[in-house]
């Protein structure tokens, strides 16, 4: 009966885990869920600004359109957003940004135009 008992423990912990993992993967990218999120445009205008302090090219952040989110120790996020140029024209623009809140770290590692 005991070895029954850790046996059915061990299978619902099992299962419970299968389940959890399913829902969010660590590692894996998905797509952000709510893309009006404050925190979400927040990092996109953040993104633009760090660009335009290494690139001086004057983009001004608009929005952020699409993206997806990836839970590593800390989270990366792929934005797809939209700025406008000095020539006031709107371009779509893809960004990566890591951040780690409990540090109160937060690195652009890539932005560019999308082509």
């Amino acid at each position: 009966m005991r070895t029954t008992s850790l046996l059915l423990v061990v299978i619902c912990a099992i299962g419970t885990t299968t389940t959890a993992s399913r829902d969010r993967v660590d590692g894996g990218w998905e797509a952000i869920p709510d893309m009006d999120d404050p925190e979400i445009q927040a990092i996109g205008l953040w993104a633009v600004t760090e660009h335009v302090k290494h690139a001086g090219d004057g983009l001004k952040f608009k929005k952020v359109l699409s993206g997806s989110q990836q839970l590593v120790a800390g989270q990366n996020y792929r934005l797809v957003i939209v700025a406008v140029n000095g020539d006031f024209r709107e371009g779509k623009y893809n960004a990566e940004v890591f951040d780690q809140s409990w540090t109160k770290t937060r690195k652009l590692t890539s932005f560019g135009p999308v082509n």
